[in-house]
């Protein structure tokens, strides 16, 4: 999709209208397919409504990440996605995120960054053009007793605009869109906090407005003009969170001040890890120029709990023997293989299965494309496929689901309810963003 749609996102901000996008940070088939089916073109409407899907660093990048996916693996598969789903290829937005030296922290600079050279390279030939440009880590012979300098990640983060910005032209005579930025890093770690948080430190507008300036200096000097007037969004923190057991809700007092800096300068905010707000917050953020809407492990619960609520409807259904036994198999998986949760996860036996089941951090969202789970998976929807599903049942495990079921709004079978359950995050996310 050309990226005029940001564009027009900005414009609609600077006009005064709470105008914005959700980026769906998500590789998982049934988000996608939720995503895609309710922004796919309604009757006698003949527009689908634009879809920002994105990827961070560390999930895709030349060796794959922990996906197993390049950029071009990432761009074929969701297009496949979009193709299954009858959804317009014009109306899909690539974004990358976090793009730059993260995964590389444990390497030198030079390796690191060139490295990240390559890996925007790959992300802008594979048609990705919505750009989050990250240099904000310290390097392995970065100064480990201070915070790395503004002005060096400034700098940094000019190289690898300059660098993306050179695999472009190499697309330009093609007709590839000129690419757009986001820029600045001042938020939690992707995936949500590994430790229980009361609070967080706003953004300071002093804090943002050097960044801009030491960020706009650092593109003058590689030549950047023209690039810089293609950076639309400034990643900054709202103070919202989550984790295994809290959700930081937006406090649009707090944030007042960046709210008002916003209208004087010709550039959005990009909110990352609103996962778990509320629509009201969600909207307050909109309105107070937070345009750009990230959210990933929230629309995977909502999977997990619409998938661990019809295990508990076969449970009831089917006999013991031709149960898949779905939660079980994914636990054990999750036992086997701790790579992905036990950093985020502390406590007693008990307490570390329960949230490996239940975290809102959804660790377990890691384990869905795990061979015995996916085989399990397929058991229990075909188990249900072949049941009629008994009202009262379905009001016990999926009540929001079953009144829509009652009233011919939704058919009755897995599928559907699934993505019903991730629909209803988005729902909040579109009401949000007008």
């Amino acid at each position: 999709m050309n990226p005029n749609f940001l564009d027009e996102m900005v414009r609609a901000q600077k006009s005064g209208q709470p105008r914005g996008i959700v980026a769906v940070c998500s590789a998982h088939p049934w988000v996608l397919k939720a995503a895609m089916s309710r922004n796919s073109p309604g009757p006698g409407t003949g527009e689908a409504a634009p879809l920002l899907v994105e990827s961070t660093c560390n999930q895709v990048n030349q060796f794959g990440g922990y996906t197993g996916m390049t950029p071009a693996d990432f761009v074929a598969y969701v297009r496949a996605v979009a193709a299954e789903n009858d959804f317009p290829l014009e109306q899909l937005l690539l974004g990358g995120d976090h793009l730059g030296p993260n995964v590389w922290q444990n390497e030198p600079a030079d390796s690191a960054m060139q490295k990240s050279a390559g890996m925007l390279r790959l992300y802008v030939q594979a048609g990705y053009t919505k750009i989050h440009l990250d240099a904000s880590m310290k390097l392995a012979d970065d100064d480990p007793a201070r915070p790395l300098e503004l002005e060096l990640s400034a700098r940094r983060t000019a190289w690898l605009a300059k660098m993306a910005e050179s695999a472009w032209t190499e697309l330009a005579p093609g007709g590839h869109p000129e690419l757009r930025y986001i820029i600045g890093s001042e938020v939690p770690i992707p995936g949500g906090a590994t430790a229980h948080e009361d609070s967080l430190h706003v953004t300071r507008v002093q804090d943002a407005r050097r960044t801009l300036e030491l960020m706009q200096a650092a593109f003058t000097a590689e030549g950047l003009e023209a690039a810089w007037e293609r950076v639309i969004a400034l990643v900054v923190q709202p103070g919202v969170e989550f984790g295994d057991d809290f959700i930081l809700e937006y406090q649009s007092g707090a944030a007042c001040r960046l709210a008002h800096f916003a209208e004087t300068i010709p550039f959005v905010y990009e909110a990352h890890s609103t996962d778990y707000q509320t629509r009201l917050s969600l909207q307050k953020l909109v309105r107070d120029h937070f345009a750009i809407l990230k959210v990933g492990p929230a629309l995977t619960f909502a999977f997990r709990e619409a998938v661990f609520a019809l295990a508990m409807l076969e449970e009831e259904l089917i006999l013991p023997e031709k149960r898949s036994n779905l939660i079980t198999v994914i636990d054990d998986v999750m036992t086997r293989k701790p790579e992905h949760w036990q950093n985020y996860y502390h406590g007693d036996a008990a307490a570390l299965r329960r949230q490996r089941q239940f975290s809102r951090s959804d660790r377990i969202r890691y384990y869905w494309s795990n061979p015995p789970v996916q085989t399990a998976l397929e058991r229990m929807l075909q188990n249900l496929r072949e049941k009629t599903l008994p009202p009262a049942l379905l009001s016990q495990c999926l009540p929001e689901q079953s009144e829509k079921v009652r009233s011919r709004q939704l058919d009755a079978t897995p599928e559907a309810l699934i993505l019903d359950k991730i629909n209803s995050v988005l729902d909040d996310y579109a009401f949000a963003c007008g």
